[in-house]
Parts: C-alpha cells; structure tokens; sequence
C-alpha cells in the first residue's frame, strides 16, 4: 500500500481527494491536515463520510508528514505550496499540487500571473500533469502541478488540433461556465447564495489567471505563440463546468478530419470520451466523475469549429485528475480507483 497524505484536506477539492482515495485499491490515507479544523475528525467536516473516513485532521507538521507517507497531495491556496515542497522533495516524497505554484515552466509567466515564486529551481523539474498529453513525463516525476479545472476542459479538446494545424491559431476563444464549487469553501460575498442564486454572470473577463496558463501550454504544443480569448462564467450549480471553444478551421478542414484526428489522439485514453455527430457535451453526464467529454460541431457559413467539453471541476478539474497522477507516478494503471460511476442526477 501506498501511504498517502492530504494536505488542506478540508477544502473541496482535498475532500474530494478524501472521497476519492477512500476507495482506492492501493492508497492508504494515513495523514489529513487542515488549518480550520486541526483536532476535528474528518466526518464531523463532512458527515456524508461518515463510517468512511473519521481521520483526526492535523496541523501541518512537515516532519511528521514526511515520517507518516510516501505520496502527498497539497491541495492549499497558491503560495503556499512553494514553501513546503521543497522539504517533501528532499526528504524524497512523490508530490502533486492541485495549486499554480508548479504549473508553469516559465517563472515570468507565473509571477506576472500570481506573485513571486520561491523555489524556482523546483519549475524545472515538475511536470504540468494534464495526463493525457504528458504521461510520459508524469511518469519520471517526482512532482507534478495538477492543471487548473479551466485549463483541463480547454486543453483536452485544443491540443490534438492545433498540434495537427486543423485550426486558426489567431481566433481561438474559450468560452467557459463554472459551478459555484471551483471558487473554494472559503466565504466570499462572490458565492453567497444570495448573490449566485438565479444569476448567470461573466468574471474576470480577459484577466483570469488560468489564460496565461493555457496559452503556455497551448503555445507548446502548437510550436508558435498562441494567445487566446478567455471568458470565464459563474453558474448556479454547485459542481461541473462547460466549455465552448470557437476558432476557424483551415482551409480544405472537413468535420471527418476533426473528428479523426480527436478519436486517433484520445484512442488509448479511458478518460476522454469523444462524443457521437449531433451529441453535445452535457456537465451533468460527467458529474462525478473522471471523464472529459467532446463534442464538436462545424458552423459551415462562418468556416468556424465549435468545439464543446463538459467535466467535474472537482473530479477531472482538481482532485481525479490529482488521484490520476499519482496514479502514473507511481506505476499503476492510470485507471485505479477512478472508474466509479458518475452521479446519475
């Protein structure tokens, strides 16, 4: 078995990882931590696991940490993480962050989005763990930056065409709806009921933090710099999140020649579900689970490909994706402990 520590397993996304690894086959959670509820066991935070996990959440205590596992998952605000997976690597512990603090290969780019970062040396080694493009690479490292929940549902339809060149470079945009669970359990006059309930609103418009990360990735993948359009919206739901992605085809680009090179690309990957002509993608067919689902239509008066992708933000978008890394780090099938059924309503 493998011993494995959450840290901030209180939020949403390390409750999910809670729920989640509770029922993995080969990981055996042997430390919670939680700054807010340090002392409390974990189904007093969240009765629905009770008779499932009553763990005593702990204060941070890195020594201890590092006695008591071999795999940690950090799943704090971001900052925070860049100060304590210093010490995790030397003492030889396999970690993923569910924050930014290891997304970026390029520290400018991080610190133009975020702030300044204090273990650099550690970027050069950690891998952007978006498993279905990088598992290579996941699977040598000892630290991975799990991707942001808006990253992972832009990238996966993205990726395998503009690596093709099917597509226009200059007109991507992304159009993406969120549930109200990706903003974090901490209070926030944003997300009280009071404010999302019947609302439907845009935020951050052409400032997010995830755009940099995208088009860092994105520009990768295409070899060319790519900058994309992203608009990010809030919707009344707790959990899942949409998005739709426009962008002109090139020329002589068919909707067999899109669908091709998706299926031929995501083949091998369980996790990726490549939707049949005329079925659009739906948030509540992912919810929870690890799926990614594309769908796409080609608007032929305007040339244009509209591509749609529906995940968990807390599943495929944090805590799934995290348990999928792991999964590959370590060597096991990248499946384990991850095929439960998703919720059906």
């Amino acid at each position: 078995m493998i011993r494995v520590g959450v840290v901030g397993a209180t939020g949403y996304a390390g409750a999910e990882l809670v729920r989640i690894l509770a029922g993995h086959e080969t990981a055996e959670l042997s430390v919670l931590t939680s700054r807010r509820f340090a002392g409390a066991e974990f189904d007093k935070v969240y009765p629905c696991m009770s008779g499932v996990v009553n763990m005593v959440c702990d204060e941070l205590n890195l020594s201890d940490l590092c006695k008591r596992t071999d795999f940690v998952f950090i799943a704090l605000p971001h900052k925070i993480p860049m100060a304590i997976v210093p010490e995790l690597i030397e003492k030889g512990k396999k970690v993923v962050d569910l924050s930014a603090d290891f997304r970026f290969s390029d520290p400018t780019a991080y610190e133009a989005a975020y702030q300044p970062h204090t273990a650099k040396d550690l970027l050069k080694r950690a891998v952007y763990g978006l498993c279905e493009v990088y598992s290579e690479q996941i699977k040598r490292a000892d630290i991975t930056g799990n991707p942001g929940c808006y990253p992972t549902s832009i990238l996966l339809p993205l990726i395998p065409l503009v690596k093709s060149s099917l597509l226009d470079c200059n007109t991507i945009i992304a159009d993406s709806k969120s549930g109200v669970s990706g903003a974090g359990r901490s209070l926030s006059l944003t997300t009280h009921f009071c404010e999302v309930s019947e609302s439907f609103k845009a935020y951050k418009v052409a400032s997010h933090r995830h755009n940099p990360e995208i088009n860092e990735v994105l520009t990768m993948q295409a070899q060319k710099n790519v900058k994309i359009t992203f608009v990010p919206h809030l919707v009344p739901m707790s959990r899942g999140m949409l998005s739709t992605i426009y962008a002109k085809i090139n020329k002589n680009v068919t909707s067999k020649d899109i669908r091709t090179c998706l299926a031929s690309f995501y083949d091998d990957q369980p996790f990726v579900r490549i939707c049949e002509q005329g079925i659009i993608p739906d948030t509540s067919h992912v919810r929870g689970t690890n799926f990614c689902d594309i769908g796409f239509e080609i608007d032929e008066l305007n040339n244009r490909l509209i591509l749609i992708s529906a995940i968990d933000n807390l599943v495929k978008g944090a805590a799934g994706q995290a348990v999928q890394n792991m999964n590959i780090m370590v060597g096991l099938e990248q499946t384990t402990g991850l095929m439960g059924p998703g919720f059906p309503v």
